[in-house]
């Protein structure tokens, strides 16, 4: 970045799947491609999703065909060019009265005809005893049986991490901790920004062609930088989730909630051997990097699991819990934040500042190809329909937490021969180990045990209470790998142990 100033066809604000995505379409296309983010990859939005690849069966609902059926498309490029982190996955709609059977089968076939040629298992009734056998912690009291169909699921700042190394594979540059403050003009026009290193305080000028603002939450308040009078198109809606034991769903499937007390679809699903249940959608009006389930969200959680499954959740059963911020788009200031499109925008300033809104991650390819076509690049066509990203393989690799990995396997095998102790458990209750740490700081440009035990690893949702009890061992292989002090471990260890204390059940 500091050698190359005033050289970047694109400038992409924005760490997170929708910067991500158009960065990695612009390399592909050959553009020199500059990506800067103030925090980590994938800290806000973009790591806190119901960790699914799907066309969205809720927007049937609505009507809303197109965005269903780009979906369902862009599902199946991602489980072809990213099979280590995107897999099919079993759903079963249980029905409990006569008339949701064929209710659901409707929709359920529907679903099966958007998808066309790109479905992955044609929907199917179940009966009451094969629902139990998929589910069998199901409630059993008026069960009648169930449909099973196919989605995606993934893992989410994996993905985002993925992306960062295929930027960088593709010639470009991808750099976290790096918060534009102000932007660089010529006769009106934004030619760059003043990015400044968050880590050093440094500040650099960076030229470039195009300026990407890929914010999410944080969209309006980059275009206010460019113009102070610009109208807001952003709304935040909050989406929480619960981190329970796997004992709690121990079978090969997930399970859809149909509808829940505010009409939304809620799932339970089995992630990293774990039972994660989500979500919500709650208008909110400030905008944060670290934001916090409400209480109210975690009764609501633990109220419509506990009414589907045979052991009911409590709050004490809870291992982590979440939330994220979608940035949606405005329509008629909709108070409903759930009947807002999660399609995305593209608006292009007087300036020629190109902000890209709404959206989500299973259609994070095609908003990047939109954006890029929208800065005027529309002359080399689009390759990422067909890119493996960084670390394919051909078979994805086996359900574990090493799938993510892919093809960097070897070599992080080989990594943990350097030192016997790198192989050894972080902690009982997690799946990771210490040589994993070291393999973040190396090769996934991992700066804060946060980074590492939140994103590299996804220890922080899938365990609060380890995740703090690990941090000092992180910190410490952490400070050996890149050169710091005492004074930086404590203050590092005193940092996440105060984060993790917040995914644990919110106090009344």
């Amino acid at each position: 970045m500091r050698e190359s100033p005033g050289d970047w066809d694109f400038l992409v604000i924005g760490g997170g799947a929708t910067g991500l995505g158009a960065a990695v379409d612009a390399a592909a296309r050959g553009y020199r491609t500059l990506l800067v983010e103030q925090s980590d990859f994938a800290k806000a939005t973009s790591s806190r999703s119901t960790k699914l690849i799907h066309g969205g069966l809720r927007y049937l609902r609505r009507w809303d065909f197109h965005l269903v059926r780009e979906s369902l498309r862009e599902r199946e490029l991602l489980l072809r060019n990213a099979p280590h982190l995107v897999r099919p996955l079993s759903f079963i709609v249980p029905h409990y009265a006569w008339w949701e059977r064929p209710y659901y089968g409707a929709g359920l076939k529907l679903y099966d005809l958007l998808a066309g040629q790109f479905r992955l298992n044609g929907s199917k009734r179940n009966s009451r005893e094969e629902v139990l056998e998929h589910l069998p912690t199901l409630q059993p009291n008026g069960l009648r049986g169930g449909i099973r169909y196919f989605d995606g699921q993934f893992d989410d700042a994996r993905l985002a991490i993925c992306l960062a190394q295929t930027l960088e594979d593709l010639g470009g540059v991808p750099v976290n901790y790096a918060r534009v403050e102000s932007f660089l003009k010529d006769s009106g026009r934004v030619c760059g920004a003043v990015v400044r290193d968050v880590e050093t305080g440094q500040s650099h000028e960076i030229r470039a062609r195009t300026v990407v603002n890929a914010t999410g939450v944080f969209t309006d308040a980059v275009r206010r930088m460019d113009c102070p009078q610009t109208r807001n198109v952003i709304t935040a809606s909050q989406g929480a989730h619960i981190v329970l034991d796997k004992s709690f769903l121990p079978g090969d499937s997930a399970l859809l909630i149909p509808r829940t007390d505010d009409g939304r679809l809620l799932f339970a699903i089995p992630w990293h051997d774990r039972t994660l249940v989500g979500t919500t959608d709650t208008p909110v009006l400030e905008t944060s990097l670290e934001p916090r389930p409400f209480h109210a969200e975690i009764e609501f959680l633990l109220k419509h699991a506990g009414r589907y499954l045979s052991r009911k959740p409590l709050e004490r059963d809870i291992l982590s819990a979440f939330a994220g911020l979608r940035p949606l788009v405005k329509a008629n200031e909709a108070r409903n934040t759930a009947r807002l499109s999660r399609d995305h925008i593209l608006l292009v300033s007087p300036s020629g500042l190109v902000s890209v809104a709404g959206g989500k991650w299973t259609t994070y390819r095609k908003m990047g190809e939109d954006t890029v076509n929208a800065a005027g690049f529309s002359g080399r066509p689009s390759r990422t329909r067909n890119l493996h990203l960084h670390g394919w393989t051909e078979e994805g690799g086996a359900n574990t937490h090493w799938r993510v990995y892919g093809a960097d396997g070897p070599r992080l095998r080989v990594l943990l021969q350097e030192n016997a102790e790198w192989s050894k458990p972080l902690h009982p209750r997690l799946p990771y180990c210490a040589g994993e740490v070291v393999w973040g700081v190396r090769h996934e440009m991992a700066r804060t045990v946060e980074d590492v035990l939140s994103r590299r690893t996804r220890a922080l949702m899938l365990d609060g209470r380890a995740s703090a009890e690990v941090a000092p061992m992180v910190a410490a292989l952490m400070a050996g790998e890149l050169g710091r002090d005492e004074k930086w471990m404590k203050e590092q260890v005193s940092a996440f142990q105060t984060l993790a204390d917040a995914y644990l059940p919110p106090k009344v």
